[in-house]
């Protein structure tokens, strides 16, 4: 173990930190799979190879790169290589695919793509589309279906090369994350250094509060913004080891926490329940995972998890890609509830404000918006989008569209509700504008409302609901607008419950009521996906 102390500015870049872990704690792992074990020192020298050869093929400062990759160390290994070079990488969400995909690489103006085999014949079907100079593929480049993709290990190839990263600086744009796209088309936040850096060292690293020994179990997506702060850039900047797994099992979980000797861990609040609703064991309790941090739990549920797996878990907070670290929970007060955001960061003003922009009365439910205090607390703006940025401010106020409400005694900020049209299941938010907009591609569809339902597994999510009309003389089947949606947009796009009606509640403006539609629910009508022969494709 070897935390860094980043209070010097002039540290706070990924290459930075990976030269100082590599130099100070060079033989402690970094990055393990059941194959693998990366040291610090061989991730330093692994990324100046890559990045030699990313050099090579037009990749200098300010360029974009697109990873489309599963859960492996070489994604990891090639965003700090990208880094390296003073250019900006970009994580493609692997549910996308089809036009959603075209669309979403096309928007990053990526110079080079990166792929493997589990993607690469997504990208084979569309690579005439993407203007792209480069395709890497990590895998087999023999028997690929692309055209002429360049090798991963023709990268690696290249005689390591150290740079003198004097020339980066903590506020530069490091990554691009694509948002879900609540309010319309995704949108692309510009991230510096800063805004990973203090979501770790003021964040979930004192929260977390590693000691030697310790090492982070992920099975978070590394498309996902958690992933990277909770496990792959804290174990970074603490120099401790990351061990990235495939994907999340019920099944496996536990034996493989025991199999790596894993102490930590991030969960998402859907595979928290799903641990809960799993059998139990004599030996629930018995592994060496101390530590959990599931976002969100029912507050119910928060010492039945504890007692029956023998953990600590790690109270919440709040987070986002503009503002990775909004507000979070260091110490354990009596007097403020573990399901609570908790408190504002210290290099932050917080205020709930109306839709005038008039701070709310106390007590009262108003937009989370933040005012930062030191430079690059915020995202650098979004990608190609001045317009977008603009309307996110109330003066020097970020709106992040998050509403809640601040507890006069205790201080303390509680979650109300997401101010846009949206819903969130399976730790995602979904838009029910981009499905409703994918849904209205289908010929028979005359119009449709997508809208969330209750979860009947975890209390803060909800699953999507899509009350369809249907053109005169049409009568195609709720399975068949699946297939569709299924071939067209991201997998958690299909809905659970689908009910095709006579007519949707308009307003005089011709909008349609959906608090009405949540109401009515669901009911002996509503097609039921769990209750169906369809089975979704990811």
């Amino acid at each position: 173990m070897n935390k860094l102390d980043l209070s010097n500015t002039a540290d706070r870049t990924f290459p930075q930190i990976l030269r100082q872990q590599a130099t100070q704690n060079g033989d402690a792992e970094f990055l393990i799979t059941d194959d693998t074990r990366i040291t610090f020192a061989q991730a330093d020298a692994i990324t100046d190879s890559l990045a030699a050869g990313l050099s090579e093929l037009g990749i200098g400062s300010g360029d974009i790169v697109s990873l489309f990759l599963s859960n492996r160390p070489e994604m990891i290994l090639i965003s700090l290589a990208v880094n390296k070079l003073g250019a900006i990488w970009t994580p493609i969400n692997g549910d996308y695919k089809g036009q959603w995909l075209i669309d979403n690489l096309q928007m990053s103006r990526s110079k080079v793509l990166v792929t493997d085999d589990q993607y690469q014949e997504r990208i084979a079907g569309i690579e005439e589309h993407l203007g792209i100079d480069a395709i890497v593929l990590v895998g087999d480049r023999a028997a690929s279906a692309l055209s002429n993709p360049v090798a991963y290990q023709q990268l690696l190839d290249h005689p390591p090369v150290q740079r003198d990263y004097a020339d980066l600086h903590y506020g530069d744009n490091c990554a691009i994350l694509w948002t879900s796209g609540t309010t319309g088309k995704s949108k692309g936040v510009l991230q510096s250094y800063n805004c990973w850096i203090r979501a770790v060292v003021d964040g979930c690293s004192l929260q977390y509060n590693s000691q030697p020994g310790d090492s982070i179990y992920c099975v978070l997506p590394l498309f996902h913004t958690a992933a990277w702060i909770t496990s792959v850039y804290r174990a970074l900047i603490e120099g401790i080891p990351c061990i990235i797994e495939p994907r999340f099992s019920v099944t496996n979980f536990w034996q493989r926490i025991t199999h790596f000797g894993a102490t930590q861990t991030f969960l998402l609040g859907a595979m928290g329940a799903f641990l809960l609703n799993a059998p139990e064991r004599d030996d629930d309790s018995d592994t060496p995972l101390r530590l959990a941090q599931i976002v969100p739990l029912a507050p119910a549920q928060w010492p039945v998890f504890e007692k029956r797996f023998g953990l600590q878990l790690i109270r919440t907070g709040l987070g986002q890609s503009e503002c990775q670290l909004v507000m979070t929970q260091v110490e354990n007060r009596e007097d403020v509830p573990v399901y609570a955001l908790g408190f504002p960061a210290s290099d932050t003003l917080i205020r709930l404000l109306d839709d005038d922009g008039n701070e709310v009365a106390s007590g009262e439910v108003g937009e989370i918006c933040i005012k930062p205090l030191q430079p690059y607390v915020l995202f650098n703006g979004y990608f190609d989008n001045p317009e977008a940025t603009a309307e996110a401010y109330f003066g020097d106020y970020y709106r992040t569209g998050d509403l809640a409400r601040q507890d006069p005694s205790s201080g303390a900020y509680f979650y109300a509700d997401r101010k846009k049209d949206a819903l969130r299941f399976a730790g995602r938010n979904i838009s029910t504008l981009e499905v409703e907009s994918i849904v209205r591609r289908y010929p028979a569809v005359q119009d449709v409302a997508a809208f969330g339902i209750p979860s009947e597994h975890v209390e803060s999510e909800q699953e999507l609901k899509l009350n369809i009309i249907l053109r005169e003389g049409c009568t195609d089947s709720a399975e068949e607008i699946c297939s569709f949606i299924n071939d067209n947009a991201p997998y958690y796009f299909v809905p659970r419950y689908l009910e095709f009606v006579e007519s949707l509640p308009y307003t005089p403006t011709n909008k349609v009521q959906k608090f009405k539609l949540r109401e009515q629910g669901v009911n002996e009508n509503t097609w039921d996906l769990k209750n169906s022969d369809y089975v979704i494709r990811k």
